[in-house]
């Protein structure tokens, strides 16, 4: 069993910081890639950020330049650093385990978790 918490959101104004964690818990051998994504209200799901286990990264466009995305391999951790957050940004953030191998089998999966609010106001 494979669980995926995210914590780190909250309510920050216009121009302000947040930091995202998302810790990947369970009978983990391994994970391929981990990644942010958002979904604000009546909009699709859309990824955010992106990171494989070597470190190469990918960013949608509207966050390059302010969001930094990072991980802790033996941690099974990945963190989102947000800066300079615009009202636009407000959204739940969810994180997605990928290519999740599960200890004592050659399956992989991937995970996600329940998401937390981010909020900027103007």
């Amino acid at each position: 069993q494979v669980h995926v918490v995210e914590s780190g959101g909250g309510l920050v104004q216009a121009g302000g910081s947040l930091r995202l964690s998302c810790v990947a818990s369970g009978t983990i051998f391994t994970i391929n890639a981990m990644g942010w994504y958002r979904q604000a209200p009546g909009k699709q799901r859309e990824l955010v950020a992106a990171i494989t286990y070597g470190g190469g990264t990918k960013y949608t466009d509207s966050v390059k330049g302010r969001f930094t995305i990072s991980r802790d391999n033996p941690k099974n951790t990945v963190y989102l650093q947000m800066n300079s957050l615009k009202p636009e940004d407000t959204a739940v953030y969810y994180c997605k385990a990928m290519g999740v191998v599960v200890a004592g089998t050659w399956n992989d999966y991937d995970y996600w978790g329940q998401g937390t609010q981010v909020t900027v106001s103007s």
